[in-house]
């Protein structure tokens, strides 16, 4: 279990919901649906309420996600996003959104980038934590001490198939929040989530004191109903992905979950 000072992140959420309600994480690619309008989109989530953003860094080889975020990502990537654009665009921006700021991508990107100047240039830009789908716990110490240096947070990735032994280890450490991932595969909408989702949601908010947020598969509002408090934020990708490409815009699709 964590006793350190609340993060940013987590106070984020924990503001949320003294408010009565569950934090809201949208995802989004780094550079979609273009370089400009991505900002655009981001500022408008950021006013429309969202506590966190999570903002993917494009790789070649995103084994974890779906098909909408995949073709998304290597758009991006054919328009030359790269994670010094991202970093250098952010610090433009830096102190320009109440959310927190999250980037998630796999290890290479930011293992070449250089993990000491990584955190030094994202805390520069106003980052406030890292997801790394692809970096085991037991390879994490590095990224991890890199991170807490400049008062970052590596955010936990566990699902259904983490046992409490497993997420009493990620619990020592733990900071910001839980991402708990709610299907075994990839990213993307979902008509329904597993039945056993129910009783390992519960095992992990007993184990963490960080706040649990629930991704993979989220695309409405209802399909949050039936775990009450057992979760404190939820994160959607996907789903904004396909409303931005059917035309909507961020402030719309936001609005559905207020």
């Amino acid at each position: 279990m964590t006793t350190l000072t609340k993060s940013r992140l987590e106070q984020k959420i924990r503001e949320a919901n003294e408010a009565g309600r569950k934090a809201l994480i949208p995802y989004l690619p780094a550079g979609y649906p273009d370089k400009e309008r991505f900002w655009r989109e981001l500022s408008a989530l950021d006013k429309s309420g969202a506590d966190i953003i999570e903002i993917g860094v494009p790789f070649s080889d995103p084994v974890a996600d779906g098909p909408v975020v995949e073709r998304a990502s290597l758009q991006c990537l054919e328009a030359g996003i790269t994670l010094d654009w991202i970093l250098a665009e952010l610090k433009k921006r830096k102190g320009g959104f109440k959310a927190g700021i999250v980037l998630m991508g796999y290890y290479n990107p930011f293992y070449k980038y250089g993990l000491d100047r990584l955190a030094a240039d994202a805390a520069e830009a106003g980052v406030t934590g890292f997801i790394v789908p692809d970096l085991p716990m037991e390879e994490s110490e590095d990224m991890t001490k890199a991170l807490a240096a400049r008062g970052l947070d590596l955010i936990p990735l566990v699902g259904l198939n983490t046992n409490e032994e497993r997420m009493k280890l990620y619990a020592d450490n733990a900071r910001g929040y839980v991402y708990f991932v709610s299907v075994l595969g990839t990213t993307g909408e979902r008509t329904s989530l597993p039945e056993e989702i129910a009783g390992r949601l519960a095992v992990a908010k007993r184990v963490f004191d960080v706040p649990l947020a629930l991704g993979f598969g989220i695309s409405r509002p209802e399909q949050l109903t039936t775990f009450g408090d057992t979760i404190d934020a939820v994160v959607f990708g996907s789903s904004l992905i396909k409303h931005l490409d059917q035309g909507g815009d961020s402030a719309g699709f936001m609005a559905r979950w207020k």
